[in-house]
């Protein structure tokens, strides 16, 4: 029993086959295609424009939003725990995002434009426009071969620019991170000088509150109940002696009080104080933008180019070429004057010698009559060989009332074809008459 595994393998195998023959049948033009399509990639390596691209590392220690945390040990316990503190000191891990939108902003793509005299230029080095002259948009220039990207896990950041000219990218570059670096040296002045002023209020508020409290000091000193040991034995005997003593007591206390007080307020002060100096050495320290070139731009030399690659183009040329050489059989097959084996239906005896094979299919339809039809003539051997068989007589094919009446007598069909002789025209309507009569083609022998 034959399962639909084996007859799908067949159909399988067949049309692998057909498709070999197919390609191989046109040696020539897939070669042709190829090599046409190969030498051209490789000429593009030499013909192409060289493009040189420049990059440089940057590491930029972004811990938080404020100088402080770096070298004061107070603002930790000032932010907290709860406050996000892990986030800051982290700086978001590899979350460089805000430094590449610095980067890309206006404020520093501007001037690495001016700087650089980069501007619209023709259309086609021929064609005006009315941006002609004028200098590059900031998103304009970010189309034109920057390319800011984060090194993941790290706090590095890498730019590169690709340009035709190897010095305008090496002065793009460079531009780009000197401008960046004053950018981000100004804002963090500007925060160290925000830091300085809350500490600076907080202080002057809380010395305030301290000098106020120091003039409003009421009770007594604790030192003052040193001496009254006596008065304490005599409130047993005296009751204006035990009234005294009750009216020190409550003196005593408020005046405890008022020490506990300031002398919060002053360790408050101190704090603040100590907080206060650190902003201010923060603030002398602003000037540095805390980013550390880890690679600095190289001036590449000549053959230093990035592109167009000569390996890299080999292999497009490979797999264009394949590619190309592919459409063109695929073309040609179903374009051909004459017959080619994508035209071709099922059940193929690719060599008319494979007689073994035409004389079981003769024998397997010994019922039926059969009708051997040529196109461009049946080898002599062929025909002695199977003119031992009742069952088959010889035509030759045409479009005739008389070999339509043939084939209308006749059961099933025996095509004798020749890929590349024979017209496909011919071939498609000879096949039409066969349909029409509801004729079983049987074989399609190559001849």
């Amino acid at each position: 029993m034959i399962s639909y595994e084996d007859e799908l393998d067949d159909e399988l195998n067949i049309d692998l086959k057909k498709l070999f023959f197919s390609i191989y049948s046109r040696k020539t033009l897939v070669i042709k295609i190829f090599c046409s399509v190969f030498i051209f990639f490789v000429l593009l390596t030499f013909i192409l424009p060289k493009k040189w691209i420049i990059d440089a590392d940057l590491y930029i220690n972004k811990s938080n939003n404020s100088n402080m945390s770096e070298i004061n040990p107070y603002f930790i316990e000032e932010v907290g725990v709860g406050s996000g503190m892990a986030a800051m000191l982290s700086g978001g891990s590899t979350n460089l995002t805000n430094e590449i939108e610095l980067m890309e902003s206006p404020l520093v793509i501007d001037k690495v434009i001016k700087e650089n005299d980069l501007r619209f230029h023709k259309i086609f080095g021929i064609i005006p426009t009315r941006k002609t002259g004028e200098y590059l948009t900031t998103e304009k220039f970010l189309k034109k071969g920057l390319d800011i990207s984060v090194k993941k896990g790290t706090n590095v950041v890498t730019i590169s620019y690709k340009s035709k000219d190897k010095e305008l990218a090496y002065n793009v570059v460079t531009s780009l991170i000197k401008n960046y670096v004053e950018l981000r040296k100004e804002l963090m002045s500007e925060k160290s000088k925000s830091d300085k002023k809350i500490l600076e209020t907080e202080y002057n508020k809380v010395r305030a509150d301290l000098d106020k409290r120091m003039h409003t000091v009421s009770g007594l000193p604790s030192a003052t109940l040193t001496g009254s040991g006596h008065l304490a034995a005599m409130s047993a005997f005296s009751k204006s002696a035990n009234r005294a003593i009750s009216s020190m007591q409550g003196q005593f206390i408020a005046g405890e009080k008022s020490q506990i007080s300031l002398k919060e307020d002053a360790e408050k002060l101190t704090q603040l104080a100590s907080k206060l100096q650190w902003a201010r050495l923060v603030e002398e320290m602003s000037d540095s933008s805390k980013v550390l070139l880890l690679k600095e731009p190289q001036l590449l030399r000549d053959w230093e180019y990035a592109s167009p690659k000569l390996l890299t183009n080999i292999l497009l040329g490979i797999i264009f070429g394949i590619i190309s050489a592919l459409i063109a059989v695929i073309f040609k097959e179903l374009t051909d004057k004459k017959l080619s084996y994508s035209m071709l239906s099922e059940n193929i005896i690719y060599n008319s010698g494979e007689l073994n094979e035409l004389k079981k299919s003769i024998i397997v339809n010994s019922d039926k009559k059969l009708c051997a039809v040529s196109f461009n003539g049946i080898p002599k051997k062929v025909i002695e060989e199977l003119q031992q068989y009742k069952n088959i007589t010889f035509i030759k094919a045409d479009i005739s009332e008389d070999f339509v009446d043939y084939i209308s007598k006749s059961d099933s069909v025996i095509l004798f074809v020749s890929i590349g002789t024979t017209d496909s025209w011919f071939y498609k309507s000879i096949k039409d008459i066969c349909k029409n009569k509801n004729k079983n083609i049987v074989n399609e022998v190559l001849v």
